[in-house]
């Protein structure tokens, strides 16, 4: 039995809720119900002189489970964090206040996720965003590829659910469906020829997760770094089991903010001679220098391809600048979700290990 619901978004996520829309309703349980579901733009903000702002709901969604969108990270409405920010929290309240019966915040990228490290006088901003969510009435937060583990145990989920949910997910598949696309390809090329390599030894995890599910080799860089010093890297050692000459490279991270630590490794590994060096992550923040840092390695034929997820909106012009980008949307795998909570589903399917020999023998329709 289906759950009565609706999608709703802050301005910096409406396009790609629209879009989630889109392919719910392609849905057959959901193929009649676009109008029901769609309440996009019933969130309306009002910014007063001094610049302090209010959200209200312009109809009514009393008794409905609501899903929100939001994003705090660079977005197509050119949006600032703070007040991104401040526009979720206002938009939760009045969902609260509309008599909504379950508020789930979906937020693809948490801009503040990185902000997970507890020292005695320093202040946590993920603990701080999940505190005020849940603080104001979050029922479910619902999310891709959190920077660590440990973020999640910052809910209580006696209080507020959490689903930290696998974005790797999104580019190992691009990675069957493009690069590999048969059986024979993963076992000829694949398996004997390419490699993952962890961006640092805190990403040994996230590169394990993709040797395993490709049966390639891993590889892991070990990085100092000097802490007194935001995004610096000292020094890069590269461990492996095999020789990388000759291999294609796949880099893997969870986001590529300034891309240091990737601009320092990505030079490093080049002097051991592979095939082909190439970057995967989920989060394309992006912040500057990444753009320049990225294009100079691409322009000296250092990195060949580039593919992240659309979790964090990329402007045109990063496109021409980086004609090797790629970005694979998640909104149908954001759709799915919603449609399996919908019904009351279990997400355990949508979250277990990923299997490129599995996934590339399934049944395709024609």
């Amino acid at each position: 039995m289906q759950n009565s619901f609706a999608i709703v978004a802050t301005r910096t996520m409406q396009e790609y809720a629209e879009k989630v829309v889109q392919k719910l309703i392609r849905f057959p349980s959901f193929s009649e119900q676009a109008e029901t579901i769609s309440r996009v733009d019933t969130l309306k903000v009002s910014v007063f002189a001094d610049g302090e702002l209010e959200v209200y709901v312009d109809s009514s969604l009393r008794g409905q489970d609501v899903y929100l969108f939001a994003n705090a990270a660079r977005n197509m409405a050119g949006i600032p964090v703070e007040e991104a920010k401040i526009e979720l929290y206002h938009a939760v309240d009045a969902l609260k206040r509309s008599q909504a019966e379950r508020i789930i915040v979906f937020e693809p990228y948490v801009s503040c996720s990185r902000s997970d490290r507890t020292t005695r006088r320093n202040s946590v901003g993920l603990w701080i965003h999940f505190k005020i969510l849940a603080s104001l009435g979050t029922n479910h937060i619902i999310t891709y590829q959190l920077h660590s583990d440990k973020s999640k145990s910052m809910v209580d989920q006696t209080i507020c659910a959490i689903d930290d949910v696998p974005g790797l997910t999104l580019l190992k598949k691009h990675l069957c469906d493009t690069y590999i696309q048969t059986i024979d390809q993963l076992y000829s090329v694949v398996k004997p020829h390419w490699a993952f390599c962890s961006v640092d030894a805190g990403g040994e995890k996230l590169a394990r997760s993709f040797a395993n599910a490709f049966g390639s080799p891993l590889v892991v860089a070990h990085k100092q770094r000097d802490y007194s010093k935001v995004n610096t890297v000292e020094s890069i050692n590269i461990l492996s089991a095999e020789p990388i000459k000759g291999k294609t490279l796949w880099i893997v991270d969870d986001m590529v903010d300034t891309a240091g630590s990737v601009y320092s490794l990505i030079k490093t590994l080049a002097t051991l001679e592979p095939a082909e060096i190439n970057l995967l992550a989920v989060h394309a923040v992006f912040s500057p220098p990444a753009i320049d840092r990225l294009c100079e390695l691409s322009s000296k034929g250092l990195l060949k391809h580039i593919m992240v997820t659309d979790t964090v909106f990329c402007p045109e012009c990063f496109i021409e600048d980086l004609p090797n980008l790629e970005i694979v949307p998640s909104t149908e795998f954001s759709a799915n979700i919603i449609a399996t909570i919908a019904e009351d589903k279990s997400l355990g399917k949508l979250l277990k290990p990923f299997n490129a020999e599995e996934y590339l023998r399934r049944p395709r329709l024609l």
